[in-house]
């Protein structure tokens, strides 16, 4: 498995995935302007691997200060910060990570009573640690998120599917999930609280699991973009379903988007897999109803740079109508994502800020000039899938079901 990001001792290195998938090629980011650029032009990518970055980012930006006093390196942390957070809008693991170097920073100094010199070298010490610490948790998460959607992709293929219910609820027969009826705002009614939401409430660990036994064909999904290893430090996080169940024979056949205009579905979900050995079909996204209406698709699985508390999910564009199309075909619709993801200070989708990137992105995005000039171009990176169409959010944690007002915050321990 390729690694995304990997610390040399005096860089940050990166896969640099805009080559992909004709060249596999690594930078050396070494001051928090080219992990900025980075950043922005997407070498790095995936809200998770940004959170990483951004991390590496800080201790970068800092490593090398001389400020005499506390004061002024407190500032320099703040400015950092500050700089990289204007790199991309949307993936909330930026802001995340970047409010937890600043924390550190803060602790750490209200710890001791050396010098100011003494303690500004302890600062940069705990940010580098920070960091690497940062990079471990990421594989790990992403390992029980491809514990749990295994758990869950096992379940819907065996004897406890997972079937469409009214509108677009879909429940799990002879699971002790409570059937529930979903409302048109996303609630439920009949919803049961489980031990395992029990103890999330509580902000202890889930319960594991349980795996069922590999199915003796394929599952077949259809993701889009790419939530896969190289969108974090290792795994994914739609993909870390299939790259979890690989370890343990379970067979899968992805269905990849092609994901315009930019194509990370094709250029990098693709080469992923394929160099992991998973058989992959690459289609354009206005396939993904001819594909869904043929009976090839078992699920939906991506991965999202933020879900609000109500469960809105917002993700590379084209995810909107994915989530209708599944819909409309009674396919269930699953999103994954660490719960670091999650904002519950924002209440709803509509608050998410969308990026808005370069028309040439589209007009001229395929190596030549694609459209005529002199018109005009509309390039949103992101929409927002509304919760009543999404089945279930796969987290390091467990699942989330609906009403996710409820459920989402149980997982995050509020």
């Amino acid at each position: 498995m390729l690694h995304t990001i990997t610390w040399t001792g005096h860089a940050a290195r990166l896969l640099d995935q805009t080559k992909l998938p004709m060249e596999t090629a690594f930078v050396e980011i070494t001051d928090e302007k080219l992990m900025w650029d980075a950043i922005k032009r997407l070498v790095v990518r995936g809200a998770p691997a940004i959170g990483v970055s951004a991390a590496f980012g800080v201790f970068l930006g800092v490593r090398d200060d001389a400020s005499e006093y506390l004061e002024d390196f407190d500032r320099r942390v703040n400015e950092v910060c500050d700089y990289l957070a204007t790199s991309r809008p949307t993936a909330v693991n930026l802001f995340w990570a970047l409010d937890r170097m600043k924390r550190v920073s803060k602790e750490t100094r209200q710890q001791g009573s050396r010098s100011e010199e003494q303690m500004t070298a302890k600062i940069k010490q705990r940010l580098l640690a920070e960091a690497l610490s940062m990079l471990e948790e990421d594989t790990q998460i992403c390992r029980e998120i491809g514990r749990h959607g295994l758990a869950l992709l096992q379940e819907m293929v065996s004897g406890k599917k997972l079937t469409a219910g009214k509108g677009s609820e879909f429940r799990v027969q002879g699971s002790a999930e409570e059937a529930t009826e979903r409302r048109s705002d996303g609630t439920t009614q009949g919803h049961t609280e489980t031990e395992s939401s029990k103890r999330a409430t509580r902000n202890l660990p889930l319960e594991p699991s349980t795996a069922h036994s590999p199915s003796a064909a394929p599952i077949s999904l259809l993701t889009h973009c790419n939530a896969g290893a190289l969108a974090t430090v290792a795994y994914g996080t739609a993909l870390a379903p299939v790259y979890f169940g690989l370890e343990s024979g379970q067979a899968f056949h992805v269905f990849a988007d092609e994901t315009r205009p930019l194509l990370q579905g094709s250029r990098i979900t693709a080469y992923e897999l394929r160099e992991a050995g998973v058989p992959v079909t690459v289609i354009c996204d206005n396939m993904a109803a001819t594909v869904m209406s043929q009976g090839k698709i078992q699920a939906v699985i991506v991965g999202t740079d933020r879900v609000a508390a109500n469960g809105d999910v917002a993700n590379k564009i084209g995810t909107m109508g994915v989530a209708i199309l599944a819909k409309h075909f009674g396919i269930p619709f699953f999103v994954a994502c660490p719960l670091s993801t999650i904002d519950l200070s924002l209440a709803t989708g509509d608050l998410i800020p969308i990026e808005e990137r370069d028309s040439k992105e589209i007009s001229n995005g395929l190596g030549r000039q694609t459209a005529p000039d002199s018109v005009d171009f509309y390039n949103p990176a992101f929409d927002v899938t509304p919760n009543e169409l999404v089945t279930a959010i796969i987290t390091e944690r467990g699942v989330a079901r609906a009403p996710y007002g409820e459920s989402l915050k149980r997982l995050m321990g509020k």
